[in-house]
C-alpha cells in the first residue's frame, strides 16, 4: 500500500510557481511503519555491532584513544560528502599549526568538531540546552562560523526559500518547505524525539535523520547538521556513550543509494527501504570501528613494548606514547605542553620514540618540525583519503 509522506505546497519565487514539500509528522503513518523479518535481522544485525564498538571502546584504559580520532574522521568524512577535500591528516596537522593546505575545506571540518563537542557540552550541562532546534541552531552557528556559507545566516532558521537541484526552485530536483512552515515543522520534530514512542532507537535515528534532511531549515550545512544528528540521538538514547560511530563512511561509500533513499521517502513514502538502507549502513559502520579500535589498540601494545626495549628509553617518553593518540601529529612546543618539561627533556622523550619508530618527522625541516604517528593515522585514515 503506498503511503503519503507529505504535500506539496504552491508557492511563487519569482516569476513561477513552485510546489514545495511539506512533510507529514513522523512516525510514518496510513499505513504504519512496517517492521518486517528484513528489518528485523537488520535492526538485531546493527544494535549486536554497536554494542560490540561500545565493548571495544569500554576494553581499553583510555576510551580517549578512539574518541579523539573517531570524532574526526566521521567530521572529515560527513564533511567530503558534500564535497570538502580536506584529509584527516590536513586537519590533525592545521590543529597543531594552524597552517596547511585547503584551509578553507580544513576549517569547515574543525568547524564540524566544534559544533559536535558544543552540542555534546550543553546537554551534558544541568543547565544547558536539551537536544532540539534551539542546540541544532547553536550547532549550526559553530558549523558555519567563517568559512564558505558563513554569510547564509549561521545558527539561524532560514527565511527565504532553498531547494536542491537546479539552478533555481523551478527546475529542483526537491524544494524543501516555504520559510513560514519551518518552525511549525521544527517544534512537531523535537516533540516526537523527545516522546515515548516505542520504536526502537536506531529506527527512530534514522527517521529524524531524514525528517531534517526534508525540512531543510538553514540556507547551507543541512546534510552535515543532519548527520550530526544521528550521532547525537545514539547518545542520548543511550546506544553509546561516546560519538565513535563514523557512519557518514557508510554512508560516503554508498553516496548514490543513500541520496536514492532520500528521495524515495519523499516521493513513494518508502521509510521502509529507507530503514534496510541505514541499518546496514550503521551495522557496516559499527563493523570497521570495532575493527578499527582493535587494530589501533594492539598497535598502542606493540608500541609501548617496543619503546621499553628501547635503549634509553625515559618516562617521559612511555608518557608521551600514551598521550599520541589524544595528539597523534605534535610539535615540540606541543609535546612540551602535554608533557609539562622542558625542552630537553621533552626533545629526548622524541627522540626515543622516533628511534623506536612510533613516530615520524614529517616536514624535512631541521626548525618547526611536525612528529606524526604515522602507524596510527594510517589505521585511523583508512577510507578518508581522496
Amino acid at each position: 500500500m503506498a503511503r503519503t509522506t507529505g504535500r506539496y505546497h504552491k508557492t511563487t519565487f519569482g516569476d513561477e510557481t513552485v510546489h514545495a514539500f511539506l512533510p507529514r509528522p513522523l512516525p510514518p503513518q496510513r499505513p504504519k511503519l512496517q517492521i518486517d523479518e528484513e528489518i528485523s535481522a537488520g535492526l538485531a544485525g546493527a544494535n549486536a555491532a554497536i554494542e560490540k564498538l561500545a565493548v571495544a571502546a569500554a576494553m581499553v584504559p583510555n576510551a580517549d584513544w578512539f574518541l579523539y580520532g573517531f570524532v574526526r574522521k566521521e567530521a572529515v568524512v560527513s564533511s567530503q560528502i558534500e564535497g570538502t577535500q580536506a584529509t584527516l591528516q590536513e586537519v590533525l596537522e592545521y590543529e597543531v599549526t594552524a597552517q596547511g593546505d585547503r584551509l578553507d575545506d580544513v576549517r569547515e571540518v574543525c568547524n564540524y568538531v566544534d559544533a559536535l563537542n558544543y552540542a555534546r557540552r550543553e546537554i551534558g550541562r544541568p543547565r544547558g540546552l536539551p537536544l532540539g532546534i534551539r542546540l541544532l541552531c547553536g550547532a549550526h552557528k559553530r558549523l558555519m562560523r567563517g568559512v564558505r556559507g558563513a554569510e547564509k545566516l549561521p545558527g539561524e532558521i532560514r527565511r527565504s526559500q532553498n531547494w536542491i537541484g537546479g539552478t533555481r526552485p523551478g527546475n529542483a530536483k526537491f524544494v524543501p518547505p516555504p520559510p513560514e512552515n519551518l518552525l511549525d515543522l521544527l517544534a512537531t520534530l523535537e516533540k516526537w524525539m523527545h516522546s515515548k514512542d516505542p520504536l526502537p532507537p536506531l529506527i527512530k535515528a534514522g527517521l529524524a535523520h531524514v525528517q531534517f534532511e526534508t525540512i531543510h531549515p538553514f540556507l547551507d550545512g543541512n546534510g552535515r547538521l543532519g548527520r550530526l544528528l544521528i550521532t547525537l540521538l545514539l547518545e542520548h538514547w543511550q546506544l553509546l556513550d561516546h560519538p565513535i560511530l563514523y557512519l557518514s563512511l557508510a554512508l560516503k561509500r554508498r553516496q548514490s543509494e543513500y541520496y536514492k533513499h532520500l528521495s524515495a521517502v519523499r516521493r513513494e513514502g518508502d521509510w521502509e527501504g529507507w530503514c534496510r538502507f541505514f541499518l546496514e549502513c550503521v551495522q557496516e559502520s559499527a563493523e570497521d570501528g570495532v575493527v578499527a579500535a582493535q587494530r589501533l589498540f594492539t598497535l598502542m601494545n606493540e608500541n609501548r613494548q617496543t619503546v621499553l626495549a628501547e635503549s634509553g628509553a625515559t618516562v617521559s617518553a612511555l608518557r608521551l606514547l600514551h598521550e599520541l593518540p589524544n595528539q597523534p601529529i605534535l610539535t615540540l612546543a606541543k609535546a612540551m605542553e602535554i608533557l609539562g618539561m622542558t625542552k630537553p627533556t621533552t626533545s629526548k622523550a622524541i627522540e626515543v620514540l622516533s628511534r623506536a619508530g612510533v613516530l615520524h618527522e614529517v616536514t624535512g625541516k631541521k626548525r618547526d618540525r611536525i612528529y606524526a604517528y604515522q602507524n596510527y593515522l594510517d589505521i585511523l585514515s583508512q577510507g578518508t583519503n581522496l
